[in-house]
């Protein structure tokens, strides 16, 4: 197990780099925008069940063949680009439509299921794991398997903590621009466009040296 000192570091690192608003943070405050803070929050829990996936594959060496193979960076990281376009896309076609009330439960697992996908598919990620994790692995302390886990729960918590308070700031701040049709036109179109644009960065950047 990781010291109490490893975590301290750890712990104060982790905030600091999760605090500066990244592709996923984007993403929830689209949805909060979009849809409200209850919409943010649970795109907000998605994304960080997939950050858990990488978590676990961090341990077991996946995002290592990741990392280590210019074909399987490709391919995941155009998947990502492509899903991403294709949710801004569709955002932006159904700008301004209304959810049924009794449609919400699906639609909520909806963007749960989206938020799983979006950093499942996100390649940055797995390789930000593969990267900065082992820099607090200590192999005298135990298991490195284990401690990769511990210290990925605890930078999830401190992402949730992060990217939920994103999530309350956008929604409470769209909150009055959502009264009318045209209002709620323009706040899905432009989230729908933050995330296309989400889609165009992951192709145009983190290009693999081979």
């Amino acid at each position: 197990m990781p010291s109490a000192s490893t975590l301290a570091v750890f712990a104060a690192a982790s905030f600091a780099l999760i605090v500066v608003p990244g592709p996923s943070v984007l993403y929830i405050v689209g949805a909060s925008i979009s849809q409200g803070r209850r919409a943010g929050l649970t795109s907000m829990l998605g994304v960080q069940a997939g950050g858990l996936i990488h978590v676990f594959a961090a341990a077991v060496g996946v995002s290592a063949l990741i990392a280590s193979s210019a074909e399987a960076f490709t391919i995941v990281k155009f998947a990502g680009a492509a899903y991403l376009v294709y949710l801004g896309v569709q955002r932006i076609r159904h700008a301004g439509e209304d959810d049924h009330t009794q449609q919400a439960p699906r639609s909520h697992a909806h963007l749960f299921r989206q938020g799983v996908v979006v950093n499942v598919l996100n390649p940055k990620v797995a390789i930000f794991f593969v990267a900065f994790l082992p820099q607090f692995i200590d192999p005298s302390a135990g298991t490195p398997g284990l401690q990769i886990v511990v210290l990925g729960l605890l930078f999830i918590l401190i992402a949730m903590i992060s990217d939920g308070t994103y999530a309350l700031l956008a929604g409470t701040a769209a909150e009055h621009l959502r009264g009318s049709f045209r209002s709620r036109q323009r706040l899905d179109r432009i989230s729908g466009t933050i995330i296309i644009g989400l889609g165009a960065v992951a192709v145009l950047t983190g290009h693999r040296k081979t």
